[in-house]
């Protein structure tokens, strides 16, 4: 578990722009039990969040279409909240950091780390932008 006051600059990078902090499993239920688009980041301190991952999902909002709500989660703190956003997220195995996009409770889009790691802000925006155009 990662103390909350070192987490608290990376949740506020997409707090910012406004996602919800899902912090247990009920917040999860509640936000992936609703109608229309949600987008769900799986938080993370590793380099490959904050090099691409937080910016390019901070860059991905300024396209035309977005998701109706936007939560996130931080693995290694919300565990609970992890497990749970990770069960939604199967069949793909647990990832952090990693992005969903639900479409009226399921799973339609998904970014995996591996997905993550090496690629640009601009190249996860335009992935995301590309689901947002067909979900959204």
């Amino acid at each position: 578990m990662y103390p909350p006051e070192l987490v608290a600059p990376m949740r506020d990078e997409l707090s910012n722009v406004g996602f919800e902090q899902m912090q247990s499993p009920e917040d999860v239920d509640r936000v992936l039990n609703s109608e229309g688009t949600v987008l769900v980041v799986l938080n993370s301190v590793c380099g490959c969040a904050a090099g691409s991952m937080r910016p390019g999902v901070r860059l991905s909002l300024e396209g035309s279409k977005k998701p109706s709500k936007l939560a996130s989660t931080f693995a290694g703190v919300d565990s609970d909240a992890v497990e749970r956003a990770r069960k939604y997220m199967l069949p793909y195995p647990p990832s952090s950091p990693a992005i969903g996009l639900f479409k009226d409770g399921r799973l339609v889009h998904m970014i995996e780390r591996h997905h993550i790691e090496g690629r640009s802000p601009q190249m996860i925006a335009e992935n995301l932008q590309m689901a947002f155009s067909e979900y959204c």
